[in-house]
């Protein structure tokens, strides 16, 4: 019996479902579609507001300490709309759903999503400032260990990361090699049989698993250990003022500064380690002033406050160094250990455009896609587009740290 005519609702519905399971770290990170835009139709610089977490400090006694309620929020601007278009014959359009689905629309789906997710994975440069890696006595990057992703739990514990569903996101080529160095660990005989099986790892040391291609590669700038300090006390917020600096910073690059040690976010006790900074933004040679992330935001005569990062302000003419002690011009891949929580995507309804061909939107699972058929007369071809409006934001990027690992040859 010959297949009927696939309608553009049934292509734009089975493209939405293609979208959730095309791409590992898009399936695991916050999603969300705001139909406030579901009448009208969104566009490129829509924007929507989210609240931060409130943060308050403790007080002992009987005695009442009353602090405002200090709420922060950030935007979320939907500033990219992102398509992959199609010439197609009407014969396309009699295959099967499922043949449809195999020929044409699944590749669009998967290469749309991978477009989105380099772009969310890019954005992580300058916004998460947390670090681990194995390293060797010449502090050079080696592979990550069991160690490192363990430091990479207990990074996010002490940045009150929540503790379900925490996921970590390796490149193919970290991926082998771990599976091969945690291979031994005393994990239930059927999960080392999955892993020597299908070659990935999966639910393991507090995480679950994942490998994506869309991982990053970094370099820092060429900023050498010892050659920067701080330029006057008492700074607070997201510029350090430097003396001229003889080498540059990257967006991306991750500091430290002599003396000043992150707080427990709950607790607003130093946990021993320098707070790390990201540079959001890139910093020439002779630059006196760094953008960073997190704010410094000291407590005040001693006594903790709310949003509090560290335990004291950095003193004048203290040592601003790359982060683990790095040489200028280290590269290395950014994988990550990560909560979901700490980047959101959002989507919303495209306009539906009148006077063509044919047009669908359809909403599922928190993506919302738009498809658009119309002829083009220059090659007489109808074209399809699939599109997808989205913006995306680094919410909580302190409930996210770095996995270093060596680029490979």
């Amino acid at each position: 019996m010959a297949n009927s005519l696939l309608t553009i609702d049934m292509i734009t519905r089975e493209a939405v479902r293609l979208w959730k399971n095309s791409n590992a770290f898009l399936q695991n990170v916050d999603m969300q579609y705001d139909d406030s835009f579901a009448v009208s139709g969104a566009k490129i610089g829509s924007s929507l507001r989210i609240r931060l977490p409130n943060d308050f400090t403790v007080t002992t006694g009987p005695a009442l300490s009353v602090q405002d309620t200090a709420e922060q929020s950030t935007t979320l601007v939907l500033a990219t709309q992102k398509h992959v278009d199609v010439g197609y014959s009407t014969a396309d359009r009699t295959l099967s759903l499922d043949d449809y689905s195999r020929r044409v629309l699944a590749p669009m789906v998967n290469n749309l999503a991978g477009a989105v997710a380099v772009d969310i994975m890019s954005g992580s440069e300058g916004g998460i400032c947390n670090f681990v890696a194995n390293q060797d006595a010449g502090f050079n990057i080696l592979s990550p260990i069991q160690s490192t992703y363990l430091r990479a739990g207990a990074v996010l514990d002490n940045n009150s990361a929540p503790i379900a569903n925490r996921k970590i996101v390796n490149s193919p080529d970290t991926e082998a090699s771990v599976v091969s160095s945690l291979s031994g660990l005393l994990n239930p005989q059927a999960e080392i049989s999955r892993q020597y099986v299908t070659g990935r790892m999966y639910d393991a040391l507090g995480f679950i698993w994942m490998k994506d291609q869309t991982t990053i590669a970094h370099t820092n700038g060429t900023l050498a250990q010892s050659s920067a300090t701080v330029n006057g006390a008492g700074q607070t917020g997201l510029n350090l003022t430097v003396a001229a600096l003889a080498g540059t910073l990257n967006q991306g690059d991750i500091i430290t500064i002599d003396g000043v040690y992150q707080v427990n976010r709950i607790t607003k006790q130093s946990t021993g380690r320098l707070r790390q900074f990201a540079v959001t933004a890139n910093v020439a040679a002779g630059a006196t002033t760094i953008p960073i992330y997190p704010a410094i935001v000291p407590g005040v005569g001693g006594q903790a406050v709310q949003y509090q990062t560290v335990t004291a302000s950095p003193a004048d003419g203290a040592a601003v160094n790359p982060t683990n002690s790095l040489a200028a011009s280290t590269e290395y891949t950014k994988n990550f250990a990560y909560a979901p929580e700490a980047v959101t995507l959002a989507t919303a309804d495209l306009e539906m455009p009148k006077n063509v061909h044919e047009a669908a939107r359809e909403q599922f699972d928190g993506v919302s896609m738009r498809m658009v058929t119309d002829y083009f007369i220059g090659t007489d071809q109808l074209i399809t587009r699939l599109d997808v409006l989205y913006g995306y934001l680094w919410i909580r990027p302190e409930w996210a740290v770095v996995v270093a690992d060596q680029i490979y040859g």
